[in-house]
């Protein structure tokens, strides 16, 4: 009996083109449309909120995300974190300074005054939240004690009784995951929503 071998010099190069190409025509199918469609049709049907970035409206416009700090400077408002990158989303980073970087304690120091000086407290009663910033530059949270220190000052430009500001913080609050991740919390833009909807009618 004689045995044929198959001489792969004379295999077509368009033939070999041709499978690539189905092969990547499949792959850009199952997972480039396919995949991609229905990952995109779930989140919006189980989680439409997040899907579409977490929106926060003011009047009927969009004024930013629960995701993304925004900068605030107004003595009205709570004002969040320090953030290396000006709350860039598209920068995102932290400072990457070492806890012993004399630039890092340095700012620290100048935060600690500053922030004694606006809240009328003692350095030691500032929470170390708004002292830093954080890894991403765009917290948008910060601690229940970081807001608490900021209703004094603004119930006063606000001419609200401090106990009504104190109350709004509490109503806030998200606690921590399951009850065990992270620590207790609130959103800055949030709570400034709520804020402004709360001193409807006043100056």
């Amino acid at each position: 009996m004689s045995t044929q071998t198959v001489d792969y010099s004379e295999v077509s190069i368009w033939a070999m083109l041709r499978a690539s190409l189905g092969l990547s025509l499949i792959g850009f199918l199952l997972c480039g449309l396919l995949y991609s469609g229905v990952a995109t049709a779930l989140a919006q049907w189980l989680f439409p909120e997040q899907a579409n970035g977490s929106l926060l409206y003011k009047n009927g416009q969009v004024v930013g995300s629960l995701l993304v700090a925004q900068p605030v400077v107004q003595d009205k408002y709570f004002i969040g974190r320090p953030s290396a990158v000006n709350n860039d989303p598209v920068k995102m980073s932290g400072s990457n300074l070492a806890e012993t970087n004399p630039e890092l304690q340095q700012q620290i120091q100048q935060r600690q005054q500053l922030i004694a000086k606006r809240e009328q407290v003692a350095i030691s009663a500032i929470p170390a939240d708004l002292l830093t910033s954080s890894g991403s530059g765009i917290d948008p949270d910060i601690s229940v004690a970081g807001a608490l220190i900021q209703a004094k000052r603004i119930a006063q430009v606000r001419s609200l009784p401090e106990s009504t500001v104190i109350h709004l913080i509490q109503q806030h609050v998200q606690h921590k995951t399951w009850q065990v991740l992270g620590q207790a919390h609130v959103n800055v833009l949030q709570l400034n929503l709520a804020l402004d909807q709360l001193n409807a009618g006043h100056p």
